[in-house]
């Protein structure tokens, strides 16, 4: 038996806040709501850890009092589904996402945000699900 992916973990200050910004971002929705705990996923598969196969994963926001220090090791890349890049970026910027430099030399094919908490994430161009 293997493992499958269902769940990602990301720690804020502000776990309600954060949910709602991802929950526009893909089309979520809040799943569970507890002591400074905020898990969102896909309307489609409300119960995602019983499916079998692949699944879109949750993301669980947990409140912690330290703040974020360095780049994250581990990030979120975006494929936009029904427009393209540049207006996809334009969308995430009228969210709270801003520009995030991490070294880019400029001609990377995907566009680094972060999200209102300082999370990086990408914005891909080519890749389309």
């Amino acid at each position: 038996m293997t493992s499958k992916f269902t769940e990602l973990a990301i720690d804020c200050a502000d776990p309600s806040g954060l949910a709602r910004f991802w929950c526009s971002v893909l089309d979520y929705e809040v799943q569970g709501e507890e002591d400074g705990v905020v898990t969102i996923g896909s309307p489609l598969v409300p119960d995602a850890k019983k499916q079998v196969g692949p699944v879109p994963p949750t993301l669980t926001f947990a409140q912690v009092p330290e703040g974020k220090i360095v780049k994250n090791r581990l990030h979120i890349e975006l494929n936009p589904t029904d427009r393209e890049q540049d207006e996809e970026v334009r969308r995430l910027l009228d969210l709270g996402a801003r520009h995030a430099d991490v070294g880019q030399t400029g001609d990377e094919s995907w566009v680094v945000l972060i999200d209102p908490e300082g999370n990086e994430f990408c914005v891909l161009a080519a890749r389309r699900p």
